[in-house]
């Protein structure tokens, strides 16, 4: 029986556990309409460097670890470039480069992601896959989804919120038609340091 393995395994085991649990609670169904998004999305705004707080596991995600951000910035062709970063499970970065453009003029917050080189997120053009459903007050946090809810991401400008924003944002998981308790948080450096149900922060 094998009684030094390292650290990090033993919580990437109990982790996987917490995954296990909130990918069983119950699953969107097909026929719901996509979630609205925000009237009007300010882009300019919106770009730079998101810490990513809490999301809805993904099996691109269990690489992480901790302190996953996204930077948003402007490309030449007018779209969003996209940095994705985080620590994983053995102390090493981890990064993806890909491209959003946006697919609805009216409010500028549905927008398709793609990642060159990843299986089925390789594509350039395409619906939209990353919809803004909610913003603080002073873009200093927002809610992402997908059409079919299969996605979902808190994000923040900053590593830790007060209590009255992770509150502000547990209602708009709500009004988006998600529940809060398949969301997991994600550790942060200057913030949240377990993963846990978003329900019970």
């Amino acid at each position: 029986m094998i009684t030094d393995r390292p650290r990090w395994l033993g919580r990437f085991v109990g982790t996987f556990g917490v995954v296990a649990a909130a990918l069983s609670i119950a699953v969107p169904t097909a026929t719901a309409a996509p979630p609205a998004p925000v009237p009007r999305l300010d882009l300019g705004r919106y770009l730079g460097t998101w810490y990513q707080l809490a999301a809805v596991p993904q099996y691109f995600n269990l690489v992480c670890a901790r302190d996953t951000r996204a930077t948003y910035a402007l490309d030449p062709r007018g779209d969003v470039s996209v940095h994705n970063s985080c620590t994983t499970w053995t102390g090493a970065p981890n990064r993806i480069e890909g491209t959003a453009a946006v697919t609805d003029p009216v409010t500028d917050a549905q927008l398709h992601v793609s990642f060159p080189g990843v299986p089925t997120q390789d594509r350039r053009d395409g619906p939209p896959n990353y919809i803004v459903t909610a913003l603080g007050p002073d873009y200093d946090w927002a809610l992402v989804t997908d059409p079919a809810r299969i996605s979902g991401f808190v994000l923040s400008r900053t590593p830790a919120l007060d209590p009255a924003r992770w509150a502000a944002i547990r209602a708009a998981v709500a009004a988006a038609g998600e529940n809060s308790c398949t969301y997991l948080t994600s550790p942060t450096t200057g913030g949240l340091d377990t993963f846990a149900p978003l329900c019970s922060v």
